[in-house]
Formats: C-alpha cells, structure tokens, sequence
C-alpha cells in the first residue's frame, strides 16, 4: 500500500511542486543527487569507485526535448573518464514519441561513448516501455555490442529475459515501478533477484548487480565463485548517497564497484521511486531531514 502510495506521489505535479520547493527537501537531495557532476565523479574516482551517471529526466513531450537529452549526453561524457558508464532512459530520448527517434538519439549517444571508451545501459522504466526497451537494446547490440539493459527482478519473466539476454551486459535491480501481474512481496521479489543471479551468473554475459541488500550481495559473490566468475567479470551497483561505506569496502576488497550517480534539475520523480523501491527508506531520508534541520 505504502508502495503503491508513493508511486502515486512521484506522478503527482502538485506533490512535486510542494515537496520540491522545501529549503530542507533541498539539503536532502544534494546528499542523493550530484550537484557538481564533474567535481563528484573526480571525487569517487579517486576513492576506487567506477561510475554510471544518469542525466535525470523522462517522458519528453516533443523532439526538441529529446534533442535536448542528446545534447546532454555529449556534454556529460566529456567530463566522464574512460571506463565510465551512462544510464539512459530511453523516454527521454523520444520513446513515448517514436521507437526510431529514441533509437536514433542513442545510437548517436553510443558512437560517442564508444569513442571515449564508455559504456552505455538502457535504463529501466514502467512497463509499457519494456517491449521497446528490449527492441531498442537487441538492434543497438549489432554495431554497439557493449551496451547494456536493465532487468527488473520483480516482473514475473525477469529470468526468462536474463535467459534471453545471455552474452549481454545486464543490470539487474529489483524494480521501482509497478506492473499487471508483478511481484509485489519483498519475499517474492527477492526469490526472483537470486533466480536471476543463478541465470546471469551462470551465463557468459557480465552481470552487474544493483542492490543494497547484503543477503542479495552475499549470494551473488557466492555464486560467482562457483561459476568461476573473478573479481572482473561481474560488478555491483549501489545508487550515490546510499551505504558509501560499504560500496568502499567492497572496492577496497578487489571488487567492481560502480556508483549509480544522478544529476540534474529534474530530481524529483527519481527521489519518489527510491522510496517507493524500499518503503523503509523513508525513516532513512527522515533522519536525514532531521540531521539537516
């Protein structure tokens, strides 16, 4: 209920014209969204952490909007050192528009990328998006073999589709959205994550395992030692702002560790969903408004 509640929220304009004009939800955000990208991809860099940056925005209305993300992709992977990764949501390059658009405006994003030897994943969106999320990502696959795609753990065909994407970079996360059908236990949604370890781990893809939950990190360093999987064939994703400590740990140990970081003025949907993903999160951000005030 209190998922569905705040999912509902990150939708609301009037929700996000009052949440998003507080001085302390201000404060809030700098702690979760970068302010500076450059100066804060310098500063995890340093520290031995990898990066994925996401341009925040979704759902353009028009092309010029679409044009206008592509524009700041150019701009943000000059900034971005080699071995950096973008996020990109594919909405905002024109998907709601046209298939071909969107397909257009991340080809374009991709052959730059690959120029500065960076990678690019699709990112995940509500569901109606997923057919061409996946079409999109099979015909980019053909020129720009290294481009990645998301797996939403809490849809029900979430391994059948890690199945389908052997061979392929593929994050998986337990999903922020809502969909006819979907996991909405955290028992289930979490049986659902390990199944697609087990599928990804076991494949010839490179997974990318995106979460917090140190049972669901436990497993997935299992399972990688017993698939033979070293500390460069797989990596973990944790989002800016969340467990630092322990994303240093696990860098400090040898692994992989890449930090999901967003930026930009339009923060407010993605802040929604990250409480929406883990209701207990609210306490979380709560504590951080009270430290603030």
């Amino acid at each position: 209920m209190l998922r569905q509640a705040l999912l509902a929220v990150s939708r609301s304009a009037r929700a996000e014209r009052v949440i998003s004009t507080s001085p302390l939800t201000r404060d809030v955000v700098r702690r979760y969204v970068a302010d500076d990208i450059a100066r804060t991809v310098a500063e995890l860099t340093r520290r031995g952490l990898l990066v994925t940056v996401d341009h925040l925005g979704e759902d353009v209305h028009d092309r010029a909007q679409a044009e206008g993300a592509v524009r700041a992709y150019l701009e943000l992977l000059r900034v971005l050192p080699e071995g950096a990764d973008v996020s990109v949501k594919l909405t905002a390059l024109g998907l709601r528009l046209s298939e071909q658009l969107a397909l257009d405006n991340a080809a374009t994003i991709c052959e730059s990328a690959a120029l500065r030897g960076i990678t690019l994943t699709l990112d995940a969106e509500e569901h109606d998006t997923i057919p061409g999320l996946h079409s999109i990502h099979t015909t980019l696959r053909k020129e720009h073999p290294g481009v990645g795609v998301v797996v939403q753990a809490y849809l029900r065909d979430s391994a059948e589709r890690c199945v389908k994407l052997d061979g392929a970079r593929v994050r998986l996360c337990k999903g922020a959205y809502t969909a006819p059908g979907a996991y909405t236990s955290a028992a289930d949604i979490d049986r659902s994550y390990a199944r697609c370890l087990r599928v990804l781990m076991g494949g010839t893809g490179y997974p990318m395992v995106a979460t917090h939950d140190p049972r669901l990190i436990g497993i997935a360093a299992t399972l990688a030692v017993l698939e033979g999987r070293d500390h460069h064939g797989f990596e973990y994703q944790m989002l800016y702002g969340v467990r630092p400590d322990e994303q240093e740990r696990l860098a400090a140990q040898g692994a992989r560790m890449r930090v999901y970081v967003p930026y930009g003025a339009d923060w407010y949907a993605y802040l929604m969903r990250r409480l929406a993903e883990r209701p207990a999160n609210l306490a979380f951000f709560a504590r951080s408004l009270l430290s603030r005030g």
